[in-house]
């Protein structure tokens, strides 16, 4: 009676023995770059132990390059590409992507189809690597990403999730210093419209606001959160207004905000700057035309994008960057 043959051991078999995930397995096995030592060690000795043999087919496309990387926005609706930040995003990035040979694909991850389709695309390596932003706590997105082969970055740091590269902007410090603008202008009652609490951007620039008020010896209030959307922006300073009505300064966490606060402000009768001074984040060409024109911290959005494509740029071919937080500025005009 001739015995059956063996059955080969599959990646997912040498992963459980090594101890990492497949995506961790599968790049050791391709000699990617961007893999810890200790990983790469334990996927060689379960090779080893399991006597496994990759399959040169798989390799062979695992190997291939697309010249295409990916800009992935986990946003509600195709509208947010029309968002005057996202749009400074896209240009930084395709410029850098357009000096290394590469294309750049736009995705938005909203619902379950779009989700299913971006993971359809990363498992068939339809792209070289990702560029990732808007992320929320507990995101499907991050799933996706984290059982991925190519490599990511993050735009901005997402809530409960180690993220290996990314670009960031100094929140924390920026939110302080727009909140120590405004108790150096005399306002003491100064309350924050911030963004989605599920987000790392939101809780960074609350963190700033709270340390500046404790800071200053004064109490810093719980915030009202919106969207990042202009209407949300009024509907949270209303809000502000009824449950603070002596309040005399008002930090946004984005200008879209920051700009519907203040008209939301005029239509309650207060006057800006003499009642209520106002801060916003960003520095966003609607800052420049608000009225009066918005006092906002300024953050380098287009090189935001460019940095997040020279790092994957540069992962992709092989290198081990670090990641990279860039530096925030205050720019004073009339509302405060």
């Amino acid at each position: 009676m001739t015995a059956a043959p063996r059955r080969r051991p599959t990646l997912d078999e040498v992963a459980e023995r090594a101890g990492v995930s497949r995506s961790a397995a599968s790049r050791a096995l391709n000699n990617a770059p961007h893999v810890r030592r200790d990983k790469r060690e334990a996927v060689q000795r379960a090779i080893r132990e399991l006597d496994y043999v990759p399959d040169t087919t798989a390799r062979a496309l695992a190997t291939s390059r697309r010249n295409v990387a990916a800009l992935v926005i986990s946003g509600e609706t195709p509208s947010i590409f029309a968002d005057p930040f996202f749009a400074r995003v896209i240009v930084g990035a395709s410029a850098a992507l357009e000096d290394a040979g590469l294309h750049l694909m736009l995705c938005l991850a909203a619902g379950e189809r779009s989700r299913r389709r971006l993971e359809e695309l990363l498992r068939a390596r339809g792209v070289d690597g990702v560029m990732l932003m808007a992320v929320r706590e507990n995101d499907p997105v991050l799933r996706i990403v984290g059982e991925t082969e190519l490599p990511v970055v993050f735009g901005g740091r997402p809530v409960g999730f180690e993220a290996p590269w990314y670009v960031d902007v100094d929140n924390v410090g920026g939110a302080r210093q727009a909140v120590e603008h405004l108790i150096a202008r005399g306002r003491r009652r100064v309350v924050m419209i911030c963004g989605p609490l599920d987000t790392q951007v939101s809780r960074a620039r609350y963190r700033g606001y709270r340390e500046a008020m404790v800071l200053a010896g004064l109490d810093p209030r719980p915030p009202e959160c919106g969207d990042f959307t202009r209407a949300s922006g009024a509907v949270a300073m209303a809000e502000l207004l009824n449950r603070h009505p002596d309040l005399d300064g008002v930090f946004a966490a984005n200008d879209n905000m920051a700009s519907d606060a203040l008209r939301a402000l005029r239509e309650t009768g207060r006057s800006v700057p003499g009642d209520v001074a106002v801060v916003g984040f960003d520095d966003l060409d609607i800052a420049k035309i608000t009225e009066p024109s918005l006092t906002t911290v300024h953050q380098p959005i287009q090189a935001l994008g460019r940095e997040m494509a020279a790092l994957l740029v540069r992962l992709v071919a092989g290198e081990e960057p670090n990641s990279l937080i860039l530096p925030t500025e205050l720019i004073t005009r009339s509302s405060s």
